[in-house]
């Protein structure tokens, strides 16, 4: 293995590793969510190295000047006031969803004149269209951190997977037999999940694009699909009004959540995959195990 660098996430705290293994780039994430502004920094590079082969003594300093930057961002007053920054005149027809990469810089717009877009948030320029959908673009999602794909899901019932940079598209995604409403990457940026109305969410391998699992399970539409930090399971949210956990390399269904009187209108995970968290249509929002 050999380590090409070093990705810094600020919320939850952590580092991830890009490194390559034989012919393929991987990546490994550090979960650092003991942080505090009080933490021994070398102290802490040193735990890291004992428990990660990756991170060498030659690397002590650069992890170090990293652990401050997530320390200094720590203990930074949050001052933030929010104002209207910029109106752009995206599409033709109404907007589905937008998604941001991980920087901001940049930012992917679904429409349902049935083209994606790609802008530069800071100029409002249009960077690029991802053209070739034929019907609704209705979910959107960058590979952060990475930020160098996006997946869209349409009503067309395929999912299909672009680079930012280019606007290529380089796999379409087809086996749902209805729309698909919701799409995620997973932290790896090596699978791709989606979610659709046929009930089922799918799984589909990034490099190949290739169907790696069909999750079948559910009574009723998928409405929010997600892996965890992880990445060997996913969880979905559905209008059967339950919620499921899955394995990802079996697809199997591992635990259903159950106790909702309404439909579920979205499904999440903690970032240390303690708790899943809930919202309905009907204005009631849980959280639990």
């Amino acid at each position: 293995m050999r380590l090409v660098r070093f990705l810094l996430r600020y919320y939850p705290p952590g580092i991830i590793l890009e490194y390559e293994q034989g012919s393929q780039t991987r990546t490994r994430t550090i979960d650092l969510l003991d942080l505090t502004e009080r933490s021994n920094i070398y102290e802490l590079v040193a735990q890291l190295q004992a428990n990660e082969p990756l991170i060498t003594p030659s690397k002590t300093d650069q992890v170090a000047k990293l652990l401050l930057k997530l320390q200094s961002k720590l203990s930074s007053p949050d001052k933030h006031h929010y104002n209207h920054y910029k109106t752009i005149r995206t599409h033709v027809l109404p907007v589905t969803n937008v998604s941001f990469n991980k920087s901001g810089s940049k930012f992917v717009s679904g429409s349902y004149d049935r083209t994606c877009k790609i802008w530069d948030t800071h100029k409002g320029e249009e960077l690029h269209v991802l053209d070739g959908h034929k019907n609704v673009v209705y979910a959107v999602a960058f590979n952060n951190p990475f930020a160098d794909k996006i997946v869209t899901g349409s009503f067309d019932r395929t999912a299909k997977l672009w680079s930012t940079e280019t606007g290529k598209c380089y796999h379409t995604f087809k086996g749902h037999t209805a729309e698909i409403v919701c799409v995620t990457f997973n932290s790896s940026s090596t699978l791709v999940a989606t979610g659709s109305m046929d009930t089922m969410g799918k799984i589909w391998d990034v490099e190949t694009g290739v169907e790696m699992a069909s999750l079948q399970g559910h009574n009723a539409e998928i409405i929010s699909i997600q892996f965890n930090s992880l990445g060997d399971k996913v969880v979905t949210g559905s209008f059967d009004n339950t919620v499921a956990i899955w394995d990802v390399e079996t697809g199997h269904k591992i635990s259903s959540l159950i106790g909702h009187r309404g439909e579920i209108s979205n499904a999440v995970i903690s970032y240390d995959d303690t708790l899943i968290g809930t919202g309905l249509w009907t204005r009631v929002a849980r959280c639990g195990l």
